[in-house]
């Protein structure tokens, strides 16, 4: 049985456009969700996280008002890995998105190749 794919998505995002429009010509089965209204919990994150490999600065959203607000670019050195997760839990914007995730694997942002790699039901 498959485990359901979630792709947490931002209608005014022209990158979540693109990987909604991926995911759906791939006839991929998808769960949207609206990232900014419905951002995965920090339990969630942190499962994320461990499963995409990547390093959790790679979960921000580095252009985003909310990061560049909150001067992220230097704090980000200091914080506990607790503390970026439960940041990135309290204000979707912070999340780079597209984020993806489902059947133990998880793609932040949107790269052809990874999409190809992970969400492509052919």
């Amino acid at each position: 049985m498959m485990t359901e794919i979630k792709a947490y998505l931002y209608n005014k995002c022209g990158t979540c456009r693109k990987a909604k429009k991926w995911l759906d010509e791939q006839g991929t089965d998808y769960k949207e969700i609206p990232i900014v209204e419905q951002p995965p919990s920090a339990y969630e994150l942190r499962q994320y996280w461990k499963q995409s490999g990547l390093d959790l600065k790679k979960f921000f959203n580095t252009s985003g008002q909310s990061y560049r607000e909150l001067g992220l670019k230097d704090r980000l050195k200091e914080m506990s890995e607790e503390k970026m997760l439960n940041l990135l839990a309290s204000d979707g914007k912070l999340i780079k998105r597209p984020l993806i995730a489902g059947n133990g694997r998880v793609t932040v942002g949107f790269k052809e190749e990874d999409m190809e790699n992970n969400w492509s039901s052919r």
